[in-house]
């Protein structure tokens, strides 16, 4: 085999077997839970869809305030949906987190300011790689003043961009926790996470909506 069909067939070796290992393939799914502290009865509740989840729970983990970030799936038609069924698309699930808050130390709109700097506004049924309508950004709203802060600050954005921000704002829905494996991915598969993140390009576009506003 001449060389140069070699390098490619080893290329695409690698890229095959790195998609693999960023999506978790060789991730055990047995994976135990991680502790998490008590949230409090009175927390107020957030829901986002900010395109993969794993990325999205990086958004808000850690942020005074914040009880509990958790991966999980709303918006869709089914019951207790699995990872494999919402990513084939037939659900109409999005991949979403469920924040749990102190309004006393972070209010909904902090949260929703964080939302909008970690998404691709411009991008309605993907986000950065990750392509289909289970990757599609939304606020799921719990409430009218959810709705009314949620959609004033998706219209300030539009008008500061000049462009349509394509982001759904809508009732909450039921919200399914996603598997073990997926909470806090970040955190507990760092190296996997970060190839995953700079092969999709998360930043970089993040960076070119960002730089001037």
């Amino acid at each position: 085999m001449p060389r140069s069909q070699r390098l490619i067939l080893v290329a695409a070796l690698a890229l095959a077997i790195g998609y693999a290992w960023l999506r978790g393939a060789f991730v055990p799914v047995s994976a135990a839970p991680i502790e998490e502290p008590p949230v409090p009865a009175a927390a107020a509740v957030a829901t986002f869809a900010a395109g993969c989840f794993w990325s999205a729970g990086t958004a808000f983990e850690g942020t005074p305030g914040v009880f509990s970030v958790v991966a999980g799936y709303t918006g869709g038609t089914i019951a207790n949906p699995t990872y494999a069924q919402v990513s084939a698309g037939a659900t109409g699930h999005a991949e979403a987190v469920e924040i749990r808050f102190d309004p006393a130390m972070v209010s909904y709109a902090q949260l929703l300011d964080r939302f909008w700097h970690q998404i691709d506004l411009f991008a309605a049924h993907q986000q950065f790689c990750d392509l289909g309508d289970q990757y599609r950004p939304a606020v799921f709203v719990h409430d009218a003043a959810q709705r009314q802060a949620a959609e004033s600050s998706r219209q300030r954005w539009q008008e500061h961009f000049g462009q349509p921000v394509r982001v759904e704002v809508t009732d909450a829905r039921p919200f399914y926790r996603a598997e073990a494996y997926h909470q806090h991915y970040a955190s507990r598969h760092p190296v996997q996470y970060a190839f995953y993140r700079w092969s999709c390009g998360r930043d970089a576009r993040l960076r070119e909506i960002w730089a001037r506003h």
